[in-house]
């Protein structure tokens, strides 16, 4: 029970009871993407594999005839609720910017299993650089299990592409990095992950030594996120730091696991700036 309690992020936060915050969570990332679908130019659904999910949406900057950047989001929701339809909101200050806003969906539990998971989204950066040689970087950001899956990104044996992405930086948000507890709680009751598949599919156990290129990774945990989600932040960061990789942890006051992420949505919120 102690367990479930610290992988339910709902039950943590000081502003909304837990019934209401997945709700109020839901309520503002989709207005959120509303907004961003209607000021920005986009290219909406478009396939980057044959799967129903395997599909994207780019909210492109006001001028995008040159190069520009791209910022890659990839959505929470314990790999088993949300979409890319839900993940436009924090498109409007980085379009106004320069920068293109790319919000990847992928097959959520349980019609997607979790190797699935972590292929598709590595798929989907090999289709971007494809499709769109305009792209000068590429920053990727996850929100709480979309960290998981945005960390996976960065130990990609990318010689099966065929190509390598130019990964400029990776942001982390309220993400786990280590599936073994989950193993043990009810969030495995859609994923059915093996001990096998949550090893595989760890970051924790992954950490790759930098090469002299690597890019900077960002780790971003709330104030009020459990105890376990600070720890699971806190030693992947380290975990990276020990293999050369650089990487900053921003620990955000006054935050917990849901407006955290909704923030982006703000220019003056200390992540957007960042």
């Amino acid at each position: 029970q102690a367990l479930e309690d610290q992988y339910s992020p709902s039950r943590w936060s000081p502003r909304l009871d837990r019934d209401t915050i997945i709700d109020a969570h839901l309520a503002v990332t989709a207005a959120g993407t509303e907004r961003a679908r209607a000021s920005a130019q986009t290219s909406l659904h478009i396939p980057y594999g044959e799967g129903d999910g395997e599909k994207l949406d780019i909210y492109f900057p006001t001028d995008h005839s040159g190069t520009f950047p791209v910022l890659v989001y990839i959505h929470g929701g314990y790999w088993q609720c949300l979409s890319k339809d839900e993940s436009g909101f924090a498109a409007p200050p980085l379009v106004s910017q320069g920068v293109a806003v790319v919000a990847v969906g992928y097959d959520t539990a349980p019609k997607g299993h979790m190797d699935t998971m972590v292929l598709q989204v590595r798929r989907s950066l090999a289709f971007l650089v494809e499709q769109y040689p305009g792209i000068r970087g590429i920053y990727l950001c996850g929100h709480s299990a979309g960290a998981h899956l945005a960390a996976m990104v960065l130990f990609t044996d990318w010689t099966e592409f065929r190509m390598v992405p130019d990964i400029k930086g990776v942001v982390l948000v309220s993400g786990v990095y280590d599936l073994e507890p989950i193993l043990h709680t009810y969030v495995n009751d859609a994923l059915n992950m093996s001990w096998e598949v949550a090893q595989r599919n760890s970051p924790m156990r992954h950490v790759a030594p930098a090469v002299p290129a690597a890019c900077e990774v960002l780790v971003v945990v709330a104030q009020h996120d459990s105890p376990e989600f600070r720890r699971q932040s806190q030693e992947y960061s380290q975990a990276l730091r020990a293999a050369g990789w650089s990487v900053s942890l921003l620990d955000l006051a006054d935050m917990d696991h849901f407006d955290v992420i909704e923030k982006l949505s703000e220019n003056s919120y200390i992540l957007t700036q960042v």
